[in-house]
């Protein structure tokens, strides 16, 4: 399996170049390099209904979303 080189990791600071979320500044949480795709710490809030499970009441949570690469630039 071959590594794809990506312009940002898991702890870089970026921030958001293009789209609805432009402006937007902070921490990469996760990089998936096979889809494009990254989620930066408040950068694209989403609300999701979770299911009541024993160990969670479920409810509406807020999630970070996922943003393009191409979409964020490096800061730090």
């Amino acid at each position: 399996m071959s590594r794809i080189k990506t312009h940002v990791k898991k702890g870089d600071q970026v921030e958001i170049i293009a789209g609805s979320h432009k402006g937007k500044r902070g921490t990469v949480l996760l990089v998936n390099a096979e889809k494009g795709k990254v989620t930066v710490e408040g950068g694209r809030p989403i609300i999701k209904a979770t299911k009541a499970t024993e160990a969670d009441a479920g409810g509406l949570k807020t999630i970070d979303g996922a943003v393009h690469i191409s979409n964020v630039k490096k800061v730090g």
